[in-house]
């Protein structure tokens, strides 16, 4: 709920406009109370008709701005879709200051409009009224917007940015793997493994539902679930994994009559794509995906790609250090009750590093980009998280092997250097 209510580009404007109805009410109350003397310095003094004209230029000229944010804004969906990835696309739904922008424009129009009614002429055939501190503050609105108009522009200008971009992916990753992996290795002297009880599951619960990802999983819960029923439970997919409609979603072993497979069902939510609330494996498979659109024959654009590596590289770095939690839970009886899967560090590593270098291979800036990634990660790697990184630096070597058969080349791509080239 809160992803969805996240990347929702309605929700900043909404409140806009309830802020805007609250503002005119104000304006409103206030101006029933202000001296209407003919020499107070607030009043309006352009008459009903005037005030009606300055309104009716304001509330008309903030819909064509907001029209013009709005047909701005699906041009850099489109490009960005484009040029980097379809994935990347809520990053930009998720802007906030686009959307303030589009708010403050929408909610000076219902301003506008709110505070027209409040004006009376002399030929309603009543007292005139003119609502003066309404009026100034509806021209004070539109001086706000026009300022607001040029830093969108330049917003923007800027989002579009691979580095904007990249670093926005990043920072939210980082987030994500700072709460899903708080703990230092300590004195962890290997992975933990997943191991399933022996023979075959009492039972097995399918998902009932329309078919989507797997985005959250309350482990505690199912925990809690496991422990009272008395049995073993293993959840099937891995977060982020594609669930069809009857697909299995836990294993049980032991008597499973005490089990509340409703309340199973619950622990696990469902969505039609991936997110980041609990995957971290998911900003690091953006961050490949607009590397490897960067490295495609019709945009050919390597140094996009290595500043992708750059910030899979950092996320590495901070992870390389990191605990990875057990992938399986033990009551006080120290009885296995809960299963689940999860990526190990092999997995990222393989998810940051193969394609990356199967699509770049024959780029110098590459290949050395990668070996400095991968030399960087086994100087600072314990021991039991090394074996992945000289198997990828295997595959790096036999890689430039294949696309560089004249040995200059070769030992130009051999090279580890940040930038992925020039001198060394």
């Amino acid at each position: 709920m809160a992803e969805r209510v996240g990347m929702s580009y309605w929700l900043v404007p909404s409140l806009c406009v309830l802020v805007a109805i609250g503002l005119s009410h104000a304006a409103h109350v206030l101006d029933s109370h202000l001296s209407q003397d003919e020499h107070a310095w607030y009043l309006f003094r352009g008459g009903p008709e005037g005030a009606r004209s300055v309104l009716t230029a304001v509330g008309s000229s903030m819909m064509t701005f907001a029209g013009l944010v709005f047909s701005v804004t699906i041009l850099v969906l489109q490009q960005a879709s484009n040029q980097f990835s379809p994935r990347v696309l809520r990053t930009f739904l998720r802007d906030r200051r686009s959307q303030l922008a589009l708010g403050i424009f929408v909610g000076t129009f219902v301003y506008a409009l709110l505070a027209l009614r409040t004006v009376r002429g002399t030929s309603e055939g009543i007292e005139p009224n003119v609502p003066s501190l309404s009026v100034w503050l509806a021209v004070v609105l539109s001086l706000l917007c026009v300022g607001t108009f040029i830093f969108y522009i330049h917003h923007v200008a800027q989002s579009i940015r691979a580095v904007v971009i990249l670093t926005r992916i990043r920072d939210e990753t980082r987030h994500t793997l700072e709460r899903m992996y708080p703990e230092g290795i300590g004195e962890d002297t290997q992975e933990h493994r997943l191991e399933r009880p022996p023979g075959l599951p009492s039972l097995l619960v399918p998902y009932p539902g329309s078919s989507g990802v797997l985005v959250t999983v309350d482990e505690e819960r199912l925990f809690s679930c496991a422990r009272k029923a008395g049995i073993t439970l293993a959840l099937v997919p891995m977060m982020g994994d594609f669930v069809p409609h009857g697909s299995v979603l836990f294993e049980v072993w032991g008597e499973a009559g005490k089990l509340d497979v409703e309340d199973l069902l619950d622990s696990v939510a469902i969505g039609p794509e991936r997110t980041l609330q609990q995957d971290t494996a998911f900003g690091f498979r953006q961050l490949v995906d607009i590397a490897e659109r960067a490295l495609s024959p019709g945009i050919n654009d390597p140094t996009t790609a290595v500043q992708a590596i750059d910030q899979l590289h950092d996320l590495l770095r901070r992870m390389v250090l990191r605990r990875f939690p057990t992938q399986s839970r033990e009551d006080e009886d120290g009885t296995v009750r809960l299963l689940c899967p999860r990526p190990d560090w092999s997995a990222y590593v393989r998810l940051a590093v193969d394609e990356v270098r199967e699509y770049g291979e024959g780029s110098v800036q590459i290949a050395r980009r990668l070996r400095f990634l991968l030399e960087d990660l086994l100087r600072v790697a314990p021991a039991f998280r090394r074996d992945e990184l000289e198997r990828q630096l295997a595959l790096l070597d036999a890689s430039v092997g294949r696309a560089f058969p004249d040995g200059r080349e070769a030992e130009m791509a051999h090279r580890a250097n940040p930038q992925g080239h020039g001198p060394h």
